[in-house]
């Protein structure tokens, strides 16, 4: 049975942009390959780069910026993610859109993308409560009877306007007085980190389609029955323990999943 928390939001004053400004969702300062980003997305949109040509390449875009090959490249992928440019292999960079796409697109390939996803969308935490976890969801985490895990709900958003999906959390009973924000730009397995110093070193996720239900879907200002994306993430310390669980439900049409993957042959 759920019980009610002492553990309360703090309240936080967040400066948000213009409705409808391209702006990478980030607290100042900005990294360089932000910054890049942006300048990037100036020149699309003033017609620099027209739809359907192809970007400088790398090489190039180092040499024009005077900046690293990272940088540029972690530049680019900020674009990506917005569906403003494509990459293929053997052809480059091309420019698919003058505005952000609606919707999140995510890219992966490192668990530090996780942490990125994160600081480009805001998660607004409208539940919080300690609470004994379904059978369901105790089974996978291990849970035990009578354990009450900190749970955590809400939406998030990726620059404002529709959510883009709805988030359900619980963390271990270890961490459930952790401080939280309502509005969350930092991932929380990186909170329960520097509040417990604990230390997160591997993530399971596992991807399903589902439809949405009526209830999530008022939430998502959806229609019930919408085909959604459910992401389950685990969190693990090196004792293979969970320390937190989250359940995204993404309708369709606003949130993208992409991976690279590398030959081995061209990795080794």
């Amino acid at each position: 049975m759920a019980r009610a928390s002492s553990v309360k939001c703090v309240p936080k004053r967040r400066q948000r942009p213009p409705e409808g400004a391209e702006t990478v969702n980030v607290s100042a300062p900005q990294p360089r390959y932000r910054q890049l980003a942006q300048t990037l997305i100036a020149e699309i949109q003033a017609g620099k780069f027209p739809l359907g040509s192809l970007l400088p390449t790398e090489n190039e875009l180092c040499e024009q910026f005077g900046a690293s090959r990272f940088t540029v490249r972690e530049a680019v992928r900020q674009l990506v993610q917005m569906g403003m440019v494509s990459r293929r292999a053997g052809i480059g960079s091309r420019v698919e859109a003058q505005a952000s796409a609606p919707g999140y697109r995510q890219v992966m390939s490192k668990f530090g993308d996780l942490h990125q996803y994160t600081e480009d969308t805001t998660l607004v935490i409208g539940h919080m409560a300690t609470v004994e976890p379904p059978a369901a969801i105790a089974q996978s985490i291990r849970a035990t009877a009578g354990q009450t895990w900190l749970f955590l709900s809400g939406l998030r958003h990726a620059g404002g306007g529709t959510p883009i999906c709805v988030t359900h959390i619980y963390i271990h009973p270890t961490f459930r007085s952790l401080s939280v924000q309502p509005r969350q730009n930092v991932p929380i397995y990186t909170l329960i980190e520097s509040q417990f110093g604990e230390r997160v070193t591997h993530v399971q996720q596992d991807i399903s389609a589902a439809p949405l239900d009526a209830a999530n879907a008022r939430l998502l200002e959806a229609k019930a029955g919408t085909p959604a994306l459910h992401i389950v993430r685990r969190y693990r310390n090196s004792r293979d323990q969970t320390i937190e669980i989250a359940l995204n439900l993404h309708p369709a049409g606003r949130f993208t999943y992409s991976e690279d993957f590398v030959h081995d042959w061209i990795a080794k």
